[in-house]
């Protein structure tokens, strides 16, 4: 997907140096995907202690399923 986004130049900057990306859309990508991989753990972390998964951890590593 194509786009055109006006970022401050200081931003930047600091996103290629800390990418060390060699384009700007390089670092942009690299930014958004780490940007989604830390909202996606921080979901998952929210959900701790509220699922109830009953696993017999003994029986899933005897079987063969896994």
């Amino acid at each position: 997907m194509r786009i055109t986004v006006n970022i401050p130049d200081e931003i930047m900057k600091d996103l290629l140096k800390y990418t060390k990306a060699k384009s700007n859309s390089q670092a942009v990508k690299l930014a958004l995907k780490e940007w989604h991989r830390t909202k996606t753990i921080q979901q998952l972390k929210s959900l701790r202690g509220k699922l109830n998964i009953d696993l017999d951890v003994e029986k899933l590593r005897a079987s063969d399923e896994i």
